[in-house]
């Protein structure tokens, strides 16, 4: 690894983990920069999920406040979590790479998708926000968190957005709050599914100590001064790069 590539990937991995403190898709960035040093993608997988976890830990303590009054809820939601991540990394270790090669451009293109929603979904969590009471939307609202665990244990780019769709159809609660909610999901899925691959899959480990460290710096940037930034830029630059990711793969298969 020389300069250049040692400094893009730790750059990626502070936009990353910018971009999950504030969106969940920060796999968009550096996923497709390691594709584009030529890592393979199962590799590269796996060592951007380890490195992402103390970026999306520093953006829950970020949003440490917003997590008061919560601990039902991300008891009952964690329990889904870990469960649900724990089984998307041992499909990624089980199934051939063909089939992560086959699916992971779908998966990156839905993403893209549901991040170019996100306003649409953001505006319907505000609508819905108001009066009411509390639920935590019972045994689908579950499944649904166990699904989205699965899916980002797999491979994780958007669950945040995914989580964040599910929590506005159902919570009643300020958009910050279930934002702060969806932090700690993400690093439970992110953090059992990378010890299931620090345990028994091949890692990188100067790729997984540099994402670590820009992940870490981006998600207490995020927490602090994500809000200010603008979403279209953001949104911008995830699709862009989603797309880009998709191509890569599409290619070399």
């Amino acid at each position: 690894m020389d300069a250049v590539e040692a400094v893009a990937i730790g750059a990626a991995g502070v936009a990353a983990g910018g971009i999950n403190a504030v969106v969940g898709s920060g796999t968009l960035i550096t996923f497709p920069t390691l594709l584009a040093f030529g890592y393979p993608p199962v590799l590269a997988n796996a060592s951007n999920n380890i490195g992402l976890v103390p970026g999306v830990l520093s953006a829950t303590y970020g949003y440490r406040r917003e997590l008061k009054g919560q601990r039902r809820r991300l008891i009952r939601f964690g329990a889904a979590s870990l469960l649900g991540g724990l089984a998307g990394a041992l499909l990624l270790l089980n199934l051939p790479d063909s089939a992560f090669r086959a699916v992971v451009p779908v998966l990156i293109l839905t993403a893209c998708v549901l991040v170019l929603l996100q306003p649409r979904l953001n505006r319907w969590m505000k609508s819905r926000s108001g009066a009411g009471s509390r639920t935590d939307g019972g045994v689908p609202m579950w499944l649904g968190v166990l699904g989205t665990g699965v899916y980002g244990g797999y491979f994780g780019a958007a669950q945040g957005v995914l989580l964040m769709g599910m929590f506005g159809a159902v919570l009643r609660d300020d958009l910050q709050r279930l934002n702060a909610a969806k932090n700690v999901l993400a690093s439970l899925v992110n953090g059992v599914a990378a010890v299931v691959f620090i345990a028994v899959a091949d890692v990188d480990w100067a790729v997984a100590a540099l994402i670590a460290a820009g992940s870490t710096a981006g998600g207490l940037i995020g927490a602090r001064l994500g809000r200010k930034l603008s979403p279209v830029a953001m949104r911008g630059v995830i699709v862009t790069v989603g797309v880009t990711a998709s191509a890569l793969l599409i290619a070399r298969t």
